[in-house]
């Protein structure tokens, strides 16, 4: 805890605790993020036991994502061989982003767009690390991700209606062309 009674200091403080954002997800200073008081550590360590547990969960969570997304335009996550994901984010690609969130916020279905800006163009991180080749691809991709509700409480129900709204709007788009 910083009390302070200089505005100047104390926006410098708040910069610095959450990644260096004024704007969210707009990086303009280098900054962290470290929210872990003795309370949540506690929570955290309880939490814990439940980890591996709710970590499968999600894994199951994004099979169904798979199998219910299967016929749709979206790009779904890759597992590589010999790696495991657990899914913290299930975040999907397509190229009618905004036309997607848009019709999912009507039906009530919250999303989330994590990176609006990849690190490497962020003010605070821009021409800091000098890149070999541009990003182009990363650059590219940026403006198509939408991470759709994952969570290990997600019901089974729930995630049924994510993945038929989905299905739904691509059905309507099919129809409009």
């Amino acid at each position: 805890m910083v009390m302070t009674d200089d505005p100047t200091l104390a926006e410098r403080v708040r910069l610095l605790q959450q990644y260096g954002w004024r704007e969210r997800y707009i990086s303009d200073t280098p900054g962290g993020n470290s929210r872990l008081d003795e309370l949540q550590a506690a929570v955290l360590r309880v939490k814990l036991r439940y980890l591996d547990e709710e970590n499968e969960c999600r894994r199951s969570l994004a099979q169904t994502y798979n199998t219910l997304l299967a016929d749709t335009a979206l790009s779904v996550p890759v597992v590589r061989p010999g790696a495991t994901h657990v899914y913290h984010q299930y975040v999907v690609r397509l190229s009618q982003r905004e036309a997607l969130r848009t019709y999912l916020r009507q039906e009530t279905i919250g999303t989330l767009i994590h990176y609006p800006a990849p690190v490497h163009l962020q003010p605070a991180y821009h021409n800091r690390v000098p890149l070999v080749t541009p990003l182009l691809w990363t650059e590219e991709i940026v403006p198509q991700v939408l991470s759709l509700p994952m969570f290990p409480q997600l019901r089974n129900d729930q995630l049924q209606r994510v993945g038929e709204r989905i299905a739904h709007f691509y059905r309507k788009k099919v129809t409009e062309s």
